[in-house]
């Protein structure tokens, strides 16, 4: 599914109108058709219940008119307040303020001397607020008495459902500059808008409904669009059904080089995502002391001890013998847990150049090239990194704040500078190919924030690679099934105490779970 900023959204919108011939007023009751589905679906019958809706100027407040009339016809007592004067309301959204004024339906303005009393008065009585007052156009901050308006909603108990986007938020960032509406839900249309899929967007706008108002599919899935948001049917589509005379061999080799003393641990969880997410045949290369400490905790691994430093760590002498191995894989993983030695920053650059089969470089294969980033375009096969924002500051030179204002296009003029596929890893992490297209990803949680999380994407996403996947598709879906696995987790143990064991048992169930559309 494509994600689109403001502009996009509204050529779409105008395309759909002039080339098409879909009145604007049509769209604009779908729309609220569509909203007053989801309110049903989640407030139950509407006979008799209260429904406080604030309405502004625009577009968006016609939406919030469209509402508020069905939920009239539905039986519902409706208190309608207009954050304007109605004179202000033009085009589509007059008309249907309009056919309000002619149902003989009372209108309140909040901007009027005793509009706020009304407001506070009204919200002690309702089953839900619906936000109509800005829509994706909505740039900078609020006036004072709007602010104090949004104060208020927000400070009720009644659940808030957004029209199109928490008013106050910005659609293209996610972000606010005062005070933005917390919506428990947002009714979003045609296409979900960047700022309801990062954060803080995310966050504000709750859970997200993106519904249909009859746009042409030509349009909503243009490829001009090079931003998409992963789903479970997404996802699945692009996995085979195994078939019954599989083997082992069949479904991959990968190669883990990971751990030092003191990071077994590293090592074993991304081995193990890797076996978890399909992989036929996983071996794990780590200091030669460590090997036996790593083969007594995982029976289905193969282990391979390697030369290493007096401080634990694989010396520059174990060069050889992974390129070696490295010709028996069909991907490799790099980086958890390798330490940060300089003979092991040595070696690492030293490999790069020579990689012939795809790799996923993660964690401290990452620091190692820190300052030498242009070795990646000597890489001879498809490389995937897999950064959080400091390691990604480290590679850029670029610090976190700035990496964080914008995450899709720094995801993606690395992923082109370096001609390899992104993964920045965070809240809605984003996956960046060098071709300039960006998926980004819904599942997940805070419970992941959890040393151990990212060794085992890493695997996981190595073990996509060795079964055959494009590298974009293997990243991506490997994101995608990697937070569902937290979000399951979660589901059953809770946030505060999960740990990355628990994301790795739970990785078969995601994907059952994508597999049956859960």
């Amino acid at each position: 599914m494509r994600v689109v900023t403001a502009a996009e959204m509204k050529k779409i919108d105008q395309l759909a109108v002039e080339q098409y011939g879909i009145p604007g007023i049509i769209l604009m009751e779908n729309a609220g058709l569509r909203a007053v589905e989801v309110i049903e679906s989640l407030a139950g019958p509407i006979q008799g219940k209260t429904f406080t809706i604030l309405v502004g100027k625009g577009n968006n407040g016609g939406d919030g008119l469209v509402v508020a009339r069905h939920l009239h016809n539905k039986g519902a007592r409706v208190k309608l307040l207009l954050a304007v004067k109605p004179d202000d309301l033009q085009g589509d959204a007059r008309i249907n303020l309009n056919i309000w004024q002619k149902m003989s339906q009372p209108v309140f303005q909040i901007n009027q001397t005793n509009g706020i009393n009304v407001l506070k008065m009204a919200l002690l009585n309702t089953h839900m607020v619906v936000d109509a007052l800005f829509g994706t156009g909505f740039r900078g901050r609020v006036n004072d008495k709007l602010g104090q308006v949004m104060n208020m909603v927000n400070a009720s108990p009644a659940p808030v459902i957004s029209i199109d986007i928490p008013s106050g938020l910005e659609a293209d960032t996610g972000r606010s500059h005062g005070p933005c509406i917390r919506a428990a839900h947002t009714v979003t249309f045609g296409l979900p808008k960047v700022g309801l899929v990062l954060e803080p967007g995310a966050t504000y706008a709750g859970t997200l409904h993106i519904v249909d108002i009859s746009l042409p599919k030509v349009l909503t899935e243009s490829s001009e669009i090079y931003r998409q948001l992963l789903t479970a049917e997404g996802v699945a589509a692009w996995f085979a059904p195994r078939k019954p005379d599989s083997h082992k061999g069949i479904y991959g080799r990968v190669l883990v080089v990971a751990g030092c003393r003191g990071m077994v641990g590293a090592a074993r969880l991304a081995s193990m995502g890797a076996l978890r997410a399909g992989a036929g045949l996983v071996t794990l290369a780590l200091p030669g002391s460590l090997q036996p400490v790593a083969a007594s905790q995982m029976d289905e691994v193969m282990t391979l001890g390697l030369p290493e430093t007096g401080e634990g760590s694989l010396a520059g002498a174990a060069l050889d013998l992974i390129l070696e191995r490295c010709q028996q894989a069909d991907a490799l993983v790099l980086g958890p847990g390798i330490g940060t030695e300089p003979e092991t920053r040595q070696w690492v650059q030293e490999l790069l150049p020579q990689l012939a089969l795809p790799s996923v470089i993660d964690a401290d294969g990452l620091n190692a090239l820190a300052g030498a980033a242009e070795l990646w375009k000597q890489a001879k096969a498809p490389m995937i990194i897999t950064p959080h924002p400091g390691e990604l500051s480290r590679l850029l030179n670029t610090p976190v704040q700035e990496i964080q204002k914008d995450r899709i296009e720094t995801a993606r003029d690395a992923a082109h500078q370096w001609k390899l596929v992104t993964v920045l890893k965070g809240a809605g992490t984003v996956i960046a190919t060098p071709d300039g297209d960006v998926y980004i990803n819904p599942t997940g949680n805070p419970g992941m924030a959890t040393g151990g999380s990212g060794d085992i994407l890493a695997g996981m996403t190595a073990s996509l690679l060795a079964q055959g996947f494009q590298p974009e598709r293997a990243a991506a879906a490997a994101v995608y099934l990697h937070g569902l696995a937290g979000d399951l987790a979660a589901r059953e143990l809770g946030q505060a105490g999960m740990i990355a064991g628990d994301i790795l048992r739970y990785v078969p169930a995601a994907f059952k779970s994508m597999e049956e559309g859960i």
